[in-house]
């Protein structure tokens, strides 16, 4: 096994140490569409609207399959149009759910912070209710069980603190150490290079030598030139 390939297998295992210490922060939590009703529709023109979820700063959501008022829909978080967002560790979003206008501006449902604490109950179910207009559930689990790490890891303030402060420890050793590594190898490297060219150098001076001593001795190969 090449030094380089042990370095890259050391780098990896404390990459790997480094995450598991710090669960929640790096991997975002996706949030879908579990069910929604809808108790009114603004669009004037047309019996069927179209509702639609967006986040700010994010592309539209069509939700395809909600036509109809005082009807329950649910979904499994399969469909092709899901997930609706990722939430990220302790991260809000500005949210919320509309209704395309063919000639004023998009009609509110209503817009809310979407938080990851939002997601209490144990499946990761958190609805949203407004009275005349609409009810939905959204279902994000990652949601719990990223508080439920970040609070089991915790566990109290000096704990949280002390696993942090080793794994950042860690982190800079290994980093430290492949460096070193590593510019020992260069370092070997270049030396044996120019000791294989200082060797080949005095190799061709030690030839040019045994030349001029046979020239002078007249047993060269120009020496039947005269």
């Amino acid at each position: 096994m090449s030094t380089m390939h042990r370095i890259s297998i050391v780098l990896i295992f404390c990459t790997s140490l480094f995450l598991r210490l710090l669960p929640g922060l790096v991997r975002a939590a996706i949030v879908t569409l579990d069910s929604i009703e809808i108790y009114k529709k603004h669009e004037i023109f047309g019996s069927k609207p179209t509702v639609f979820f967006r986040c700010k700063g994010e592309n539209w959501t069509i939700l395809p399959d909600v036509k109809k008022k005082h009807v329950l829909y649910i979904f499994k978080g399969e469909e092709s149009w899901q997930p609706l967002t990722e939430l990220k560790h302790k991260k809000c979003k500005r949210c919320g759910i509309y209704e395309k206008d063919t000639i004023k501006p998009d009609d509110t449902f209503d817009e809310w912070e979407l938080c990851p604490d939002d997601f209490t109950s144990p499946h990761g179910k958190y609805s949203h209710y407004i009275k005349k207009e609409f009810k939905a559930t959204f279902l994000c689990p990652e949601c719990v069980h990223h508080r439920d790490a970040s609070h089991h890891s915790s566990g109290s303030r000096k704990g949280g603190k002390r696993s942090m402060h080793w794994a950042f420890m860690l982190l800079i050793g290994a980093s430290v150490l492949t460096v070193l590594v590593v510019g020992a190898v260069i370092t070997y490297k270049c030396w044996k290079q120019k000791k294989r060219q200082n060797e080949q150098a005095r190799f061709l001076k030690l030839f040019e030598e045994d030349d001029d001593i046979d020239d002078e001795l007249g047993i060269g190969p120009l020496s039947h030139v005269i």
